[in-house]
């Protein structure tokens, strides 16, 4: 599901330790209730945010720890 990062007030954003740290390219993520996880782009962050079910994003993490992408 896709909405406005602005929607999910109370949101604690953090940024993924796989950017860059310069202000250049960084996903931030915010662990939500029942596993549910929110990503946005740190550069937009009152635009979109995709929100994952807590299974989906535990299988995504799971491939790439397995080198599956």
């Amino acid at each position: 599901m896709t909405i406005t990062a602005d929607a999910l007030s109370g949101a604690d954003w953090f940024t993924s330790s796989y950017s860059d740290g310069h202000g250049g390219n960084c996903v931030q993520g915010a662990r939500l209730a029942d596993g549910v996880m929110a990503l946005r782009d740190s550069k937009n962050p009152h635009g979109p945010a995709f929100v994952v079910d807590g299974g989906a994003w535990a299988a995504f993490v799971e491939a790439l720890d397995g080198g599956q992408f």
